[in-house]
């Protein structure tokens, strides 16, 4: 799509309350995005009733404003009912959009064409090929995925007419984006339900790790020194400086992060982008001077340090010309939280209402024009455990300087804007705690209410229906009648192993099972390419699987290298994101238009292909499978966070000879996150440990590659390896070892032989393997006390 350079772009703010909502309007927001009670990946925010919704959509229309609704969260096959009572409350009352990740909710939406379809950054599109995928299915505008580069963006506006939003401020997460496990490993609280604990923000120690739980991952013998750090916590995004060059790219939407954000913080980022966007084609000196203006607005936002993430990078990995070549978007020396750091407790006097501690400033207090901090009763602070353990946040209501101390200060520190304070305190923080500010009482200001005070009109609710039935089976014109579906060759029954790199298939050929599962990248690409070289494994014995994280930077690496791989004899490939099925459609040249062409299904010499979604795609209900059926898939991988009465209700949908075509993951090494860089060029530790007696690894590497890769995955692996009599008694035939650890982008897990053994052997058994994870198996995603998970209450 040409990018129209006379149109400014949406200006897009997070309400996560209704005081957010007011702030966002009163600073000139053209839009808001905002979540209800149920089915958003802000679970923890306050979120809006559907009365205050339905007041506030009347209001906002009247004025013009966009409200966006997010449903950007999976569901699982029992909540279906739920998420059409949603979808059909939604249709009825007209929000400009409803914000999606699960691929099962988008067909769902197929009910109501009234509904105008967002795609989430959590459904991780980052090509044209994606947002070309999406369109077939009535999505509107792509959320893409935040770890572009400027270039990738421009490739992304190139190539699709589908309007393209992005994220613009606010907090990153160090995993890319809709791919982390992390939060859902350690407790159930997936990011992929809302429910994300940040658990990449926490402290961790390196060096003084014992050794792994089970098997013998590499990383003996490399760690450095003892030390400590936040060593996967980002910066904040701030991209103010590069609005001119996104809105010349032609990206539609500038969205702010922050539903979980106070109002203040919210008004004040609002206005500050809308000074910049009001600029845009008034000259060079207005535009000097909006920046200026915006940068003052932005200094006191009490966030954390900024970043422009990747935007400066090149797709290569490269830098632009004058920019750094450190990862300057982590902060390993900083606890994550926001907020402007007071000091530390040095003692604590009193108890209840009558609680002080005294806070002492290791560094002068300012903000960021260099004016000296006091706080004082009103103000709003975060306390953090000494442990990372708890945080806290609290209203001020007692602060003096400290008495005896000359300015708050010793010897000098007066001088320096050091201080000392005798404060108020909750109870359970204690010498050693530090103390952070995270909101002044002057920043607070009432904005203009936008939901009406009288509600009594707004009755609306969600109702008691059914969902349709859904038919079994997909019918060959695909779900939304675009599809060109054509049935694959017949895969054979039994175990299938995944590896990280080609060297691994001469230790799996040991035991050989019924298939090997390779990531395609540059280095393995090559290697299946060489005829020179054979490998163990025959091409119809072999699994090209690829990258769930696929950039608008590897559209050209894939063009050229599928139709090879085809023409070598590969048959079986198994997509992790939708943009990659188009390239199994059509000839050369739909393959290199990067579009979404109906044409039939290529072959190579050995005969039809066979199309695998993998574990990505995030198949947790009926209606998902469907879609990813309608893309072309053949078979299905089940989600790694998927529990065993989700998985038979999801598959129970259809006809039983369908549960053969599941692919069922029986043990991994879970990919708790990944990182589009190789941070083994930054950090020299391979091993760390959680302070809750978690252990862990992080991969690394990806030389050559597009950008390198992290990846980091838990000691304790995850293994239902017991189950497996049971499953093939409920129908499945197809199982999964999954040695690769999640690498596609080239870091380095090697797999031991006597680890490869001894797992397949307890497979072939039925029995369970010592030192392993259920991970959700057993006991689903996190449930509330009272027994319903939040998305139900």
């Amino acid at each position: 799509m040409k990018p129209d350079s006379t149109r400014v772009p949406e200006l897009l703010a997070p309400a996560g309350s209704p005081e957010a909502l007011d702030a966002a309007i009163a600073g000139g927001a053209d839009a808001v995005y905002l979540g209800l009670k149920s089915f958003n990946a802000r679970m923890r925010s306050a979120n809006f009733a559907y009365s205050q919704f339905e007041g506030a959509l009347r209001v906002l229309h009247r004025q013009g404003r966009r409200v966006y609704v997010t449903v950007n969260t999976v569901f699982e096959q029992r909540e279906a009912d739920r998420v059409y009572q949603l979808l059909k409350y939604l249709a009825a009352l007209g929000p400009d959009g409803v914000i999606l990740q699960d691929f099962g909710a988008v067909v769902m939406a197929g009910e109501f064409p009234g509904l105008k379809l967002h795609a989430s950054t959590q459904m991780n599109i980052a090509s044209a090929r994606g947002a070309n995928a999406l369109s077939s299915y009535g999505v509107s505008r792509v959320v893409l995925a935040r770890e572009l580069t400027l270039e990738e963006i421009q490739g992304v506006v190139q190539g699709t007419n589908v309007e393209l939003e992005v994220f613009v401020h606010g907090a990153l997460c160090a995993s890319a984006s809709g791919l982390c496990l992390f939060s859902s490993y350690l407790g159930g609280k997936s990011a992929n339900r809302g429910l994300c604990t940040q658990a990449c923000r926490r402290f961790y120690r390196t060096g003084e790790v014992p050794g792994p739980a089970f098997g013998d991952p590499p990383g003996a013998g490399l760690e450095e020194k003892s030390r400590g750090g936040y060593f996967f916590s980002p910066r904040d995004l701030s991209l103010i400086g590069r609005v001119p060059e996104l809105a010349a790219a032609g990206v539609r939407s500038f969205k702010i992060e922050g539903r979980m954000k106070s109002a203040e913080y919210v008004g004040a980022v609002v206005a500050a982008y809308r000074l910049v966007l009001d600029s845009l084609g008034g000259g060079e000196e207005q535009g000097r001077r909006a920046q200026e203006q915006a940068r003052r607005v932005l200094q006191n936002d009490f966030a954390r340090p900024k970043t422009e993430y990747f935007f400066g990078l090149t797709p290569g990995g490269g830098r632009e010309a004058g920019a750094e070549e450190t990862i300057d978007w982590l902060m390993p020396d900083h606890d994550g939280g926001t907020g402007i750091r007071l000091g530390t407790i040095v003692s604590v006097k009193g108890e209840g209402e009558a609680r002080r501690v005294l806070v002492r400033s290791e560094f002068p207090v300012q903000d960021a024009a260099g004016e000296r901090i006091d706080p004082v009763p009103g103000d709003s602070l975060r306390f953090h455990k000494a442990d990372d353990s708890r945080r806290l946040a609290y209203k001020l209501r007692f602060a003096e300087r400290a008495a005896g101390l000359p300015d708050g200060g010793e010897g000098g520190n007066a001088a320096a804007g050091k201080g000392s304070w005798l404060i108020s305190a909750p109870p359970g923080f204690d010498r050693g705690d530090s103390v952070y500010l995270i909101q002044t009482r002057a920043m607070t200001r009432r904005c203009p209410p936008v939901i009406p005070r009288d509600l009594s009109s707004c009755t609306r609710r969600p109702g008691r229906d059914r969902a349709p039935a859904f038919p079994p089976g997909v019918p060959s014109g695909g779900v939304h009648g675009t599809g060109n579906r054509r049935q694959g060759r017949f895969l054979p029954e039994g175990v299938y192993a995944a590896a990280a790199s080609p060297e691994d298939l001469y230790v799996i050929q040991s035991l050989r099972p019924a298939a090997v599962i390779l990531p395609l990248n540059k280095k393995t690409g090559r290697r299946l390419l060489d005829r020179q070289r054979p490998l163990p494994f025959k091409p119809g014995e072999l699994i090209v699987a690829l990258d769930p994280y696929f950039p608008q930077g590897a559209e050209a690496f894939y063009a050229e290298t599928i139709p090879a791989l085809i023409e070598a004899g590969y048959e079986t490939f198994m997509p992790n994101n939708p943009g990659q099925f188009s390239f199994f459609k059509g000839g050369n040249a739909a393959r290199k238009k990067g579009g979404n062409p109906a044409g039939e299904r290529g072959s190579g010499p050995g005969g039809r292909l066979t199309l695998i979604a993998g574990p990505w795609l995030y198949t947790f209900n009926a209606r998902a499978a469907a879609f990813v059926q309608s893309l072309g898939a053949d078979y299905a991988v089940s989600p790694l966070e998927n529990n065993r009465q989700n998985l038979e209700k999801t598959w129970g949908e259809f006809p039983p000879l369908q549960r053969s075509r599941v692919f069922v993951t029986l043990f991994a090494w879970p990919p708790l996150f990944r990182i589009r860089q190789d941070l083994g060029k930054t950090y020299a530790f391979r091993r760390f440990s959680g302070g809750r007696g978690e252990e862990f690894y992080m991969a690394a590497g990806g030389t050559g590659e597009l950008m390198g890769e992290t990846v980091v995955i838990p000691d304790r692996p995850f293994s239902i390896a017991d189950k497996r009599p049971f499953l093939e008694a409920a129908g499945f035939r197809r199982f999964i070892l999954d040695f690769s650890a999640g690498i596609f982008g080239g870091a380095s897990f090697p797999l031991k032989k006597h680890v490869y053994k001894d797992i397949m052997k307890a497979v072939l058994e039925g029995v369970p393997l010592p030192g392993t994870s259920r991970f959700n198996w057993k006991d689903g995603f996190y449930q509330s006390e009272a027994g319903y998970t939040p998305a139900e209450v």
